[in-house]
């Protein structure tokens, strides 16, 4: 913990009625429910993502929307947090406010994650305190509503997808894309294009939870059936993998882009996307591949189980099965062009179904009641 950080912790039992009775007096004149707060994370990552694309829905919703600072001394209002973490990992008090949050995924008893422990068992304790949950799959809907949340509470709304960034990808824009990421042109090119490592830095420690060792696992199979093999890697802290591809003697690629919506440039280059993870909430690069046209092979996990119909919109096996993920990149490699295409037609459908638009309307089931709605934009 850094000298600043032990500072504010020290001072912040101080400074929180002072800040709590400064804002009440700016938020006098307020009713009840009549601002929604969103809890962001402070790292510049997918879920920072979100709660700007959650932002932009409630605006359209005629949402009124709080500063984001007052978020830890508002009374009366609507708060919702991007993520679970930042609310059940602490000793919360409602103070009048309606709470809720994502609950993306966590599940308990899940290795080198104790903190999914935590937050689950906060919410089989205080499930009657929370008025709002999100969840992006059926699982992690099942998983919450175990807790003894009321069903009414908890929404489906699946990660979403920007329909109008991630285009479909035009034939001719493959070798412009591959001469940016300096890519062979003939290569056969899988994306792999979330973080899979512990922590922000160079990520040498996987995070299991990921299937980094799943994925070069994979790569070494798909090596043996796929002549002129090519990794394309974006994102922080794919360290492990980078070195297992090293050792593999795999060649590679890895682009770190300063923005989320930049990896739409990566689809473009890329023969099939990849993910082999053990648990999600999403992942985002379902419904980005799906959008982009880009063939989708992944585990089982997340909202992939919800969106992904085996060989109609993409290709599905079970978490672990290196065989099938190899074997199903084998078949993306070798399969006739109008069976590709069927794929692609099919797979921007389902974005098209998912896109933060189209999704407007699950969140309106979820912010009435929780927060005073407008007239719509």
């Amino acid at each position: 913990m850094s000298a600043a950080e032990q500072v504010r912790r020290i001072l912040a039992p101080v400074g929180r009625p002072v800040r709590r009775a400064v804002v009440g007096r700016r938020t006098r004149g307020w009713a009840p429910h009549t601002r929604l707060f969103i809890g962001q994370e402070a790292t510049e990552w997918v879920l920072s993502y979100e709660a700007r694309q959650l932002v932009r829905t409630a605006r359209a919703l005629g949402v009124e929307l709080g500063p984001p600072a007052w978020i830890n001394a508002v009374a009366g209002q609507s708060i919702f947090h991007q993520s679970q973490f930042t609310l059940l990992l602490h000793d919360f008090e409602r103070h009048g406010n309606n709470l809720g949050f994502a609950y993306f995924h966590g599940r308990p008893h899940t290795p080198g994650m104790p903190e999914f422990d935590a937050c689950f068992d906060a919410m089989r304790k205080r499930h009657a305190e929370i008025d709002r949950v999100q969840v992006t799959n059926r699982a992690m809907e099942e998983l919450v509503r175990g807790t003894g949340m009321a069903p009414e509470k908890v929404h489906r709304i699946p990660i979403g997808i920007d329909v109008d960034t991630f285009l479909l990808r035009a034939p001719e824009a493959a070798r412009d894309a591959r001469s940016r990421f300096d890519l062979p042109a003939f290569a056969f090119v899988v994306g792999s294009f979330q973080k899979d490592g512990v922590g922000w830095g160079e990520g040498l420690e996987p995070k299991l939870i990921k299937g980094p060792d799943v994925l070069l696992s994979v790569a070494e199979r798909l090596r043996d059936l796929v002549p002129e093999l090519c990794f394309l890697l974006t994102g922080p802290s794919r360290g492990y993998v980078r070195a297992g591809l090293e050792r593999l003697g795999i060649p590679y690629r890895h682009a770190l882009l300063d923005v989320v919506d930049a990896v739409a440039t990566a689809y473009a280059a890329i023969d099939a996307c990849v993910v082999a993870s053990r648990d999600e909430g999403g992942p985002r690069a379902v419904l980005e591949s799906m959008a982009t046209g880009v063939p989708l092979v992944t585990t089982r996990v997340g909202q992939a189980a919800d969106l992904v119909a085996h060989g109609v919109n993409g290709w599905m096996v079970d978490v672990e099965d290196v065989e099938g993920l190899a074997g199903s990149l084998a078949h993306v490699a070798g399969a006739p062009p109008d069976e590709l295409e069927r794929m692609r037609v099919a797979g921007r459908v389902t974005a098209e179904e998912n896109s933060y638009p189209a999704l407007r309307l699950r969140w309106r089931a979820l912010l009435e009641g929780f927060v005073v709605l407008g007239e719509e934009a």
